[in-house]
């Protein structure tokens, strides 16, 4: 089945045919900051592409439209073998067999429950525990009990989700590999019981004097961390280019100037091939 899988990726990057549209990116001098827009549409065309950034010298540039709303991010459910294995290889570089084999020490040492299991819930011990120590580190307001429930029909839940023994050890003795594991596991079963992140999100439209088309920027503000006090859950495709914008105080029908605006050619990239963690996904 594995075989099955590699393959049928290969198959995929073969076959993938890259388009190369222009993307157009801008920056525009606001007040006291600065604010990076782009273009949603994408130009098939250099020629399409050069005719909108030849349209837009000497044009005006204006805050059509401004919008601010509240968002929220929920902390990820406590490890199963399986995410901890893909967490454990996206962030600490481990092989499965590796986080595997510290995960049996750490467990025939009784720092963590059992760490074969498909699981996500906890017990009430661990609850009351993890809600103990949340609210004596971080204050009340960190504290939001959850119950987790598996999505897979088949899933084994003889045994709890993997968890510290004791919620109160936020790192172990033993060798560095231990004390990484550990303290991975540890984070990511008290994140599971801590309130949610809330941001502020915002989205701006910036009218072109001389073109039909809008530009977008966007960025978010962190207004409580929650559980991003303790614990950021990492992805297969670590992408620096959405990394979060943060914005200028900004109102509608501002002018804003313009400081550079570029067109783009940007290749598409096939199906990325499989790393031991998207493969264990």
């Amino acid at each position: 089945v594995a075989v099955r899988l590699i393959v049928d990726r290969e198959r995929e990057v073969i076959n993938f045919n890259a388009p190369a549209p222009f993307k157009i990116t801008a920056q525009f001098n606001a007040g006291k900051g600065i604010v990076k827009a782009e273009l949603p549409q994408r130009f098939e065309r250099a020629e399409d592409a050069e005719k909108f950034l030849q349209d837009c010298i000497g044009a005006n540039f204006k805050v059509n439209n401004l919008e601010v709303k509240p968002a929220k991010r929920n902390p990820a459910a406590p490890f199963t073998t399986s995410t901890l294995q893909q967490e454990a290889s996206r962030k600490l570089g481990y092989s499965v067999a590796r986080t595997m084999q510290i995960a049996q020490r750490l467990y025939e040492n009784g720092k963590i429950t059992y760490m074969r299991t498909d699981s996500v819930n906890l017990s009430e011990t661990a609850v009351a525990a993890a809600a103990a120590e949340i609210k004596s580190a971080y204050g009340n307001q960190y504290h939001q009990p959850r119950v987790y429930k598996t999505k897979s029909a088949g899933a084994q839940e003889a045994h709890e989700a993997i968890r510290p023994t004791y919620f109160d050890r936020h790192t172990t003795d033993g060798d560095s590999a231990e004390k990484r594991l550990y303290e991975l596991i540890w984070k990511r079963a008290i994140a599971s019981q801590m309130s949610e992140a809330i941001f502020e999100k915002t989205n701006v439209d910036i009218s072109v004097s001389t073109r039909k088309e809008t530009l977008g920027a966007e960025g978010e503000v962190l207004k409580f961390d929650g559980f991003l006090k303790v614990y950021l859950e990492s992805t297969d495709d670590e992408d620096d280019e959405n990394e979060n914008n943060m914005l200028p105080p900004l109102s509608v029908g501002q002018e804003l100037s313009l400081k550079e605006m570029l067109a783009t050619e940007r290749f598409s990239r096939p199906p990325a091939r499989y790393t031991e963690a998207s493969l264990v996904k």
